[in-house]
């Protein structure tokens, strides 16, 4: 009898646990931030109310798996062949991750989606939150990857002087970009051209800011489709570089760019002020050059006083690669990260790329009282915002079969020869 009573006791508190922990599952499910159906703002301001600052500050770094620019291999989370290393991970990750920089490198269309869906999963399983990391690519005439269309370079697609042609080509490279794991391209530039020294010039659309406003808009529009959500086969773009690159002194590609501010405005600006207005681009991304003595990652008038303030600009403002650091060893204006990374995060820039060179700081500083946590939650929204607009919080994963079914396809290669026509 006293068997029975103690098999039913344990029957009981068996079924106790396991209804505490469907309680608890339920709970987890109707978090505000888990919720689809809820306005993008409410989830951001749910999420952000629930992280750690160490986590705030993962959300605005980025990360890039290349071997030449980690001297260390224990500061990366892929071996040699490119594997995800989960016992890597659960150190250089477990906070989360805002961006990785270029998954496809070495890597064909379906190997690529496996390698972020690979990514994806460890993030949702081993992070508190579970935040997905947000994938981005170089798509300046294609996605700039094993077996990715080709199209003309930009400065011939700028030639045809057709944005329904050009709108065309950048909807089929996002189509093969999200359906391989990525979600925004770091394209179109729409730098204006007037420096023939400058080595860049084929990137841009050229040198007038008509023409370059039209196109630019048509790939914007192209990459990221009718909005104001991203959808599955679309990613979000990036306008670069922002702002006065296109021109600078002697040709060199960092040099600065001294015009005043009613020629930067009647030529240089336009085309940004475009995208923006016209073409609602997603991310702007600051240029390396100064203006008049100012560098951009640290040119507050030009982030956030014009960009943001007068244009309405609310997307995230993203880093050149290196540009934070370079404040310190080209421009001069900072002695050290923690400097750079203090004017960088409080002139409007919101997440550095390709790593955390600087950002890495924040942590600290914010504890130590030099910077206000503000100026983090203020980058956080934005970038966060990103990720639920893609759909990335939701269903961050894809289809590797598709991937590959996709990628350079018939029909992308007869648009890319009636584009080259």
């Amino acid at each position: 009898m006293r068997d029975k009573s103690r098999g039913f006791a344990l029957e009981c508190w068996i079924g106790l646990v396991m209804f505490f922990l469907a309680c608890l599952a339920a709970q987890a499910q109707e978090l505000p931030y888990r919720n689809p159906s809820l306005p993008v703002e409410q989830r951001v301001a749910d999420l952000i109310s629930r992280m750690t600052l160490e986590e705030k500050i993962a959300q605005l770094e980025g990360a890039w798996e290349n071997r030449q620019f980690h001297s260390d291999p224990q500061t990366m989370f892929i071996d040699e062949k490119g594997n995800f290393l989960p016992e890597r991970a659960a150190v250089l990750l477990k906070y989360g991750l805002g961006q990785m920089s270029r998954p496809s490198e070495n890597r064909g269309p379906r190997e690529m989606a496996d390698f972020t869906n690979t990514v994806q999963k460890w993030v949702k399983e081993n992070t508190r939150l579970g935040i997905p990391v947000l994938f981005h690519e170089e798509c300046l005439h294609g996605h700039a990857a094993i077996k990715g269309t080709s199209y003309p370079q930009a400065i011939a697609l700028a030639s045809t002087w057709d944005p329904a042609l050009v709108r065309d080509v950048f909807s089929t490279v996002a189509s093969e970009v999200r359906a391989r794991g990525a979600q925004q391209c770091l394209a179109p530039v729409l730098d204006l051209a007037r420096e023939p020294r400058w080595g860049r010039t084929e990137e841009t659309y050229g040198e007038d800011p008509y023409l370059t406003s039209h196109i630019g808009v048509a790939a914007i529009q192209g990459f990221q489709g009718v909005g104001p959500f991203i959808d599955g086969s679309h990613v979000t773009a990036t306008a670069k570089h922002f702002a006065v690159h296109g021109q600078p002194e002697g040709g060199t590609n960092v040099a600065p760019g001294n015009y005043s501010e009613r020629v930067v405005r009647e030529y240089f600006l336009k085309p940004f002020e475009a995208a923006v207005k016209e073409g609602h681009v997603q991310n702007v991304m600051a240029s390396y050059n100064e203006i008049d003595g100012i560098p951009s990652h640290s040119n507050k008038h030009l982030l956030d006083d014009i960009l943001r303030q007068e244009w309405g600009f609310n997307g995230v403002l993203v880093s050149d690669y290196f540009g934070i650091a370079e404040l310190i060893r080209i421009h001069h204006i900072a002695a050290s990260n923690d400097v750079a990374a203090k004017i960088a995060l409080e002139s409007g820039v919101d997440v550095e790329l390709p790593f955390a060179d600087a950002y890495g700081t924040l942590i600290e500083q914010i504890k130590e009282g030099k910077i206000s946590e503000r100026f983090v939650d203020r980058a956080l929204a934005r970038a966060l915002r990103l990720k639920f607009l893609t759909g990335l919080c939701d269903n961050p994963f894809v289809d590797p079969a598709k991937a590959e079914a996709i990628t350079n396809s018939t029909e992308h290669q007869q648009l890319a020869l009636k584009a080259a026509h």
